[in-house]
C-alpha cells in the first residue's frame, strides 16, 4: 500500500465496485483535501452514490484503497469502520431517514448523544441548527408532520450538529424546490467553511456543484475530463416544489 499525501484527508486508489455483476466503479482515484468542497458530478448512474458509500466506510470496495488521514478504512472490521462514520462523518441522503419515533431536535441531536455528550448539551446544539435553518418551529415536531423539504433540512441540520471532519452529501437538495434548495446549500457552505469542514457532494445539478471548490466529473463509474450537466428547469423547480407540500 502507498499511503496518500499529508494534505489529503480522503483519498482513494483504483476503486472498483460491482452491483450483482454490473459494474458501478471502473478503477477511480482522488483525492479530497482538508477543508475542501468537492462535487462528484455526472448523469445518474455514473457511480457518483457507490463512490460516496466507498469513501465514506459504508461500502468496502471489491478492489483498491480509501484512507482517512492516512488510515486505511478498507481494511478496517465492521465496528471500526461504524465508530469512524459515527465520531468523524456526517452523511446527507437524498431521503431525509429520520427516526419517527423522535421529534425533531431529537433527531438532529441523536449522532450527539450516541457521542455520549450530555442531554443538555445536544438538544442546545440541535435547536441551534434548527434555528440556523429556520424551522426553529418545528423543533417539538415528529417527522410525519412535516413538509418534505422541512425534514430534509432536519437531516441536514442532524449532519452538522455533530461536528463531524468530512460531511457525504449525496443529492441533498435533490427534493427541494428553489427556495428551500438555495438556502439549504447556503448554510451547508457557510457551515463548511466557517468550521473547516470537509464536504463531498455527489449531484447531477450544474447549481449544486457550482458550490464547490473544485469537481470531479465520473460517466459510467470512471473519472473523465467533463461531464455534462443539466441545469433545474422552472419546470423541475416547479415539480420540486410539488414535493414540499
Amino acid at each position: 500500500m502507498v499511503a496518500p499525501p499529508d494534505n489529503d484527508v480522503i483519498w482513494a486508489r483504483s476503486l472498483q465496485h460491482s452491483h450483482n455483476g454490473s459494474p458501478a466503479l471502473g478503477g477511480v482515484s482522488m483525492g479530497v483535501r482538508d477543508g475542501e468542497i468537492l462535487a462528484v458530478t455526472g448523469p445518474r448512474g455514473s457511480g457518483k452514490t457507490t463512490l460516496l458509500h466507498c469513501l465514506s466506510g459504508q461500502l468496502v470496495p471489491q478492489e483498491g484503497e480509501v484512507w482517512f488521514n492516512s488510515v486505511p478504512v478498507h481494511t478496517m472490521g465492521p465496528r471500526m469502520r461504524e465508530r469512524l462514520r459515527r465520531d468523524r462523518f456526517g452523511w446527507i441522503a437524498p431521503d431525509p431517514q429520520l427516526v419517527p419515533e423522535l421529534n425533531a431536535w431529537e433527531n438532529v441531536a441523536l449522532p450527539l448523544l450516541l457521542r455520549g455528550a450530555s442531554h443538555r448539551e445536544a438538544r442546545r446544539t440541535g435547536l441551534e441548527w434548527l434555528e440556523r435553518l429556520d424551522i426553529g418551529t418545528c423543533a417539538k415536531q415528529r417527522p410525519h408532520t412535516l413538509l418534505q423539504g422541512e425534514r430534509q433540512r432536519i437531516a441536514v441540520a442532524r449532519a452538522l450538529a455533530a461536528s463531524p471532519t468530512v460531511i457525504f452529501a449525496d443529492e441533498p437538495t435533490a427534493t427541494l424546490h428553489r427556495t428551500d434548495r438555495a438556502h439549504v446549500l447556503r448554510t451547508l457552505a457557510a457551515a463548511a467553511r466557517s468550521h473547516r469542514i470537509t464536504m463531498v457532494l455527489a449531484t447531477h445539478d450544474a447549481e449544486v456543484a457550482a458550490l464547490a471548490d473544485r469537481t470531479v466529473p465520473l460517466l459510467d463509474g470512471r473519472r473523465v475530463a467533463t461531464a455534462a450537466l443539466p441545469a433545474v428547469s422552472d419546470a423541475e423547480g416547479r415539480a420540486a416544489c410539488s414535493l414540499s407540500v
